[in-house]
């Protein structure tokens, strides 16, 4: 079977918006001339779009455009290194997921462990934010949800107040395991973002499963957030205004 052939059926079988490269193809590397001229073409014809250097999709035609692929897609290969967890998508792609807001951004930010600088893939860039916290399978949920109030002030297309009861709805969701699990991630979160936390917990917990949280926080300290009083009833308590 030809190249051409073998590239066409491959690209035929996979979903919209798949992001793949050329080891997604199972072609000799005496090939692989072939296979980049290949779908050079393809992408001059349309079929496929080229996403970066060596990474291409298949887009979804609508009738206003193509559809992009879903962030994930984007940055998939660098939230995994040898099937093990590495980094999460947070900021916009989190706020998104979580029904916080409808608006979308050419800006990615992938939460990992590790300080990397910035890159561009595209039209998109790419940003890593630090996690103190051990990132698995398990609490990725959990750390988007505490992303989201350490940049509560910055969820696009809404108000602090807005975005506090979306979240505190959120927590009220979770088994009380998960909200005991959330209660000590956020210990490694700045003072502000471990105040908010240990509010919104109190709010929707029938236990008190925030006292570390509480002796965490400097006794002077007072953290400015905006949220009005009806929304958030024990700002007082958590030194919240």
């Amino acid at each position: 079977m030809k190249i051409t052939d073998i590239v066409i059926n491959k690209i035929n079988r996979l979903k919209s918006g798949y992001v793949f490269t050329y080891s997604d193809f199972d072609i000799p590397v005496a090939k692989s001339e072939a296979l980049k001229k290949t779908l050079s073409r393809l992408v001059k014809s349309g079929k496929i779009v080229r996403l970066s250097k060596g990474q291409f999709y298949k887009p979804k035609i609508r009738e206003f455009g193509n559809l992009r692929p879903h962030e994930y897609q984007v940055v998939k290969d660098l939230l995994e290194e040898d099937n093990r967890v590495t980094g999460y998508l947070t900021g916009v792609s989190a706020f998104n997921r979580l029904g916080l807001t409808t608006q979308v951004s050419n800006t990615i930010q992938i939460g990992t462990n590790i300080s990397k600088t910035a890159r561009k893939r595209g039209k998109y860039t790419i940003r890593f934010i630090l996690q103190k916290n051990a990132i698995t399978k398990d609490n990725i949920t959990l750390l988007q949800i505490l992303d989201s109030i350490r940049f509560i002030k910055r969820i696009p297309d809404s108000d602090v107040s807005k975005a506090c009861s979306q979240i505190m709805s959120i927590v009220s969701k979770l088994n009380e395991s998960d909200r005991v699990t959330m209660s000590r991630l956020a210990l490694k979160y700045n003072p502000g973002t471990r105040a908010l936390v240990g509010a919104i917990i109190d709010q929707v917990s029938s236990s008190d499963i925030t006292i570390a949280l509480f002796k965490s926080l400097n006794p002077v300290s007072w953290f400015t957030f905006n949220i009005s009083d009806e929304v958030l009833g024990n700002k007082v308590k958590w030194r919240i205004v």
